[in-house]
């Protein structure tokens, strides 16, 4: 273990040098949310998805596009419609005629089959076709008919939905939410980067992003990102902070008990750990902190809280929940030896 450590620190310093890089490419074309691409890489990096939440013109979609053009991975987009069938995104089997003359059946691949899958307004459609990614982001497989499908490595799905229309939108199922590492919220530019984005509206000029990572690259640092060390204290707040999201959990403080209807899983403490790993790995520094469980702490479990009518009367949302857990919950007390 000694003797890997040097190369480990010197791949952690080259992949801090790599995120440098991805965001200053980034910049070239997205004018500030630095939150929301640090939650978004970190996703990537780490093998999860994200769902973008935020109103349109928020260019959710741009920075998307723009990350898969800098990984140098494939990117495709479907625009999720009332109309749209599980098949338009899985593919289907069609009846072919072959050399011999003879008519077999086909697979056609959807769109899923690629790298980065951005699902536009995936709100926009009906529950059914909804699911039919669920193996894919679970499995990274399709089952169409009897044979099943691997995807290509790395497979990412980035979601995007628009939470101020609510007609005509089908919400989301809780087992499809839990998939998504992140609940990524987009908001408003401050009135600095709303001026630098006028400005580059009416510029001429077309800024081009310069490749940095290759698909082969991707799975190579999510496998050493994998190795990056998590002290047992560290665990154990993860688990606490967890627990503490559950009203029946006898840990849980009073107001859980009074606003919340159910808390997080299992789940969210993997993504807990997961996406601490990420943001040490992308600072250069070998473990995890309990700093970097609270960075990731909103983004992971704002989407697997559900607040009763209480909590809305007050207006308490499950964001406002989850700031409020990370004041009450202790942090662990490291030992001290004489």
């Amino acid at each position: 273990m000694a003797e890997k450590k040097p190369d480990f620190d010197e791949f952690l310093e080259r992949f801090r040098k790599h995120r440098e890089l991805m965001i200053e490419e980034l910049h070239k074309v997205i004018v500030g949310q630095d939150a929301v691409i640090e939650q978004i890489l970190a996703a990537i990096f780490t093998g999860g998805h994200c769902l973008l939440v935020g109103v349109p013109g928020l260019a959710k979609t741009l920075t998307v596009s723009t990350i898969a053009q800098i990984l140098d991975v494939q990117f495709k987009r479907i625009q999720f419609t009332p109309d749209l069938m599980p098949s338009d995104i899985t593919g289907t089997n069609v009846l072919d005629e072959n050399d011999a003359g003879r008519r077999e059946f086909r697979f056609v691949e959807g769109p899923v089959f690629t790298n980065v899958l951005l699902a536009d307004e995936i709100n926009r459609t009906p529950p059914k076709t909804q699911a039919a990614l669920l193996q894919a982001m679970q499995e990274k497989e399709v089952t169409v008919g009897q044979m099943t499908y691997r995807l290509p490595e790395p497979f990412f799905v980035i979601a995007t939905q628009n939470p101020i229309e609510q007609e005509g939108t089908y919400p989301l199922p809780e087992a499809q939410l839990d998939r998504f590492m992140f609940n990524v919220k987009v908001d408003y530019p401050n009135l600095a980067e709303e001026e630098q984005i006028l400005h580059a509206a009416n510029s001429t000029e077309r800024q081009e992003v310069r490749k940095v990572l290759s698909a082969k690259s991707i799975l190579y640092l999510q496998k050493q990102i994998h190795a990056i060390e998590i002290g047992p204290l560290t665990v154990n707040y993860v688990a606490r902070l967890v627990r503490a999201t559950r009203p029946l959990d006898e840990s849980a403080p009073k107001f859980v008990r009074e606003l919340v209807d159910w808390g997080a899983g299992p789940r969210a403490g993997q993504f807990l750990i997961s996406g601490g790993k990420a943001l040490a790995a992308m600072d250069g520094r070998p473990s995890v902190s309990i700093d970097d469980i609270r960075r990731v702490a909103i983004p992971v479990l704002r989407h697997r809280l559900a607040t009763n009518f209480q909590a809305q009367a007050e207006g308490m949302t499950p964001e406002s929940v989850v700031a409020r857990l990370l004041d009450e919950v202790p942090e662990p007390k490291i030992p001290k030896y004489v």
